[in-house]
């Protein structure tokens, strides 16, 4: 069963915040492991990509079977039903839409003084993108993670996605042709984001690495970040519904469910005012977890992660809901506009009764790549931005260095840094002659 709260309880607050300090990743010591793997990437780049290969993925390569060939994708193409690559093609199209919609613009100006300032945005040069492949295989985070990068204008794009066993998910491939990418590396795991990191004799080392994995993945991209960017950390997945009483029981029974299926440590929380609402969801999906194809998962998700929270209003639901800032947020209530005014932390927010998160996952057109264990408090989900990078751009005239040269080097003199004060000193001396 979930764990059952009432802001009206005694006991409310010391319980909410024993669940708001759980810690849901299953916590093995890796970070000694993937110091390790790091390493010997580092030290023998394909031989040690590829001996990790054949340990974790029970697949041998070679440098030359590393990537698949286009013969390989081409191949498997063809394998993807009709009605498949149609809702790939549509989802692709619109993500595509709404990420255009995301580039940003350069700025120049001329202030009172006559200086000119400004910024101006370019991509970064190369980025590797992670495809999660462990307990399910991701094609629609292909172009979750692919697509913005190619709307930035990066101009080489690589992903890693392992196939144990040799299995291939064609679909994956599909993505990846739709999102312009050509280069796909069948490996995965901390081996796959450090080769991205810093480079092997067969794969280039990048500039930024995207995508979310499993602990050791995580893991990697902690200990890669400086020497190129990341994305995020991202961890288990979160969802999180206000309902008023005004909602379909099943509907929000199987929206929890659409989390709780991705594996045992992610969260489903409800947040109602209705007890009678609570309790019918609850019992809704009790019902569903008899006939799930994935029930193990998500029963041992709802049983150990999952909270229903009956609040006295609104106004309240939404600022319990800003506690936890979840990772997906739907507001399943008659006016979910005005709730959306009261709600400052979420990854993504789904407005109304009609809009399901997995319409988020799949086709809506934002990203699904969302921060999750309440770093929405600070993080946004990836976009566009996370493969460009801003450059400030700034030229004085003799008059404007005349104007706010003095203040400079005033400044530089309370700091002690003397060599700051006299480059403005030898250029107003120049002016003054």
């Amino acid at each position: 069963m979930p764990h059952f709260l009432n802001t009206d309880s005694a006991d409310f607050e010391p319980r909410l915040n024993a669940l708001l300090g759980q810690k849901r990743e299953e916590s093995p010591d890796v970070d000694a492991i993937v110091a390790g793997i790091i390493a010997d990437v580092r030290a023998r780049g394909d031989a040690a990509v590829i001996e990790l290969t054949t340990k974790f993925d029970k697949l041998d390569l070679t440098p030359e079977t590393l990537a698949f060939s286009q013969a390989e994708i081409d191949a498997a193409i063809t394998q993807v039903p009709g009605d498949e690559r149609a809702a790939l093609e549509q989802a692709a199209a619109r993500i595509r839409a709404y990420h255009e919609r995301q580039r940003p613009s350069d700025e120049r100006w001329e202030d009172a003084t006559g200086a000119s300032l400004g910024w101006r945005w370019t991509p970064v040069s190369a980025a590797g993108l992670y495809v999660p492949g462990g307990l399910a295989s991701y094609p629609s985070s292909v172009l979750m993670n692919a697509i913005p990068a190619q709307v930035a204008g990066v101009e080489r794009l690589g992903i890693c996605a392992p196939t144990p066993g040799g299995v291939v998910n064609p679909l994956v491939l599909l993505a990846a042709r739709l999102s312009g990418v050509a280069t796909v590396y069948r490996i995965g795991g901390a081996q796959a984001i450090a080769a991205m990191a810093y480079g092997t004799e067969t794969i280039a080392p990048v500039d930024t690495v995207t995508g979310p994995g499993n602990a050791f993945v995580a893991a990697a991209k902690r200990r890669v970040f400086g020497k190129g960017g990341i994305d995020m950390i991202a961890g288990p997945s979160e969802i999180l519904v206000i309902g008023d009483g005004t909602g379909d029981a099943d509907w929000i029974a199987l929206d929890l469910l659409s989390q709780a299926e991705h594996d045992q440590s992610a969260q489903s929380i409800l947040i109602t005012t209705s007890q009678s609402e609570a309790d019918a969801v609850c019992a809704t999906v009790d019902r569903y977890l008899q006939v799930l194809e994935r029930r193990e998962i998500a029963g041992a998700s709802w049983r150990d992660n999952g909270i229903v929270i009956v609040a006295q209003d609104l106004v309240q639901a939404a600022a319990l809901s800003d506690r936890f800032a979840p990772e997906h947020l739907e507001l399943c209530v008659d006016n979910p506009e005005a709730l959306l005014g009261m709600v400052k932390h979420a990854g993504a927010i789904f407005l109304g009764h009609w809009t399901p998160e997995a319409i988020g996952d799949y086709v809506g057109g934002p990203n699904h790549v969302l921060p999750t264990a309440r770093s929405a408090r600070f993080a946004s989900g990836l976009s566009v931005l996370d493969f460009m990078k801003r450059t400030t751009l700034a030229r004085m005239t003799p008059q404007a260095l005349a104007a706010i040269g003095p203040a400079a080097e005033t400044l530089a003199r309370s700091e002690s840094l003397q060599a700051h004060g006299l480059s403005v000193r030898a250029r107003l001396d120049r002016l003054n002659r």
